[in-house]
C-alpha cells in the first residue's frame, strides 16, 4: 500500500506543500500549489497503487520482450553479463 508520501508526490510532483503527520489535516498547502480535497488525498492512495502494479507490470513485459529477443538470437541475460553489457 502507498504511504502518504508516495501519495503527495503523486499528486503534487513539484511539491509545494509541507506534511506534519501523515493525516490529511496535517498537509499545509503553499500559495503556489494548488490544493486537493481530502477524498482526492484518500482516493490517491488507490490511485497510486493501481499506477504501480501497471508501471511494474510494463516493466515485466519489457523485461520478457528484451529476453525473448535475446533468445531469438541465441542469447541469455548472463551471456550478455559476461561480456560487461
Amino acid at each position: 500500500m502507498a504511504s502518504p508520501e508516495q501519495v503527495l508526490l503523486f499528486l503534487r510532483p513539484n511539491g509545494g506543500y509541507v506534511q506534519v503527520g501523515t493525516e490529511y489535516e496535517g498537509i499545509i498547502f503553499q500559495p503556489s500549489c494548488e490544493p486537493f480535497t481530502k477524498s482526492e488525498y484518500e482516493a490517491g492512495f488507490a490511485q497510486y497503487d493501481a499506477w504501480k502494479a501497471q508501471q511494474e507490470a510494463e516493466q515485466a513485459a519489457a523485461k520478457a520482450a528484451a529476453e525473448a529477443k535475446l533468445e531469438a538470437l541465441g542469447l541469455t541475460a548472463d551471456d550478455l553479463k559476461a561480456l560487461g553489457l
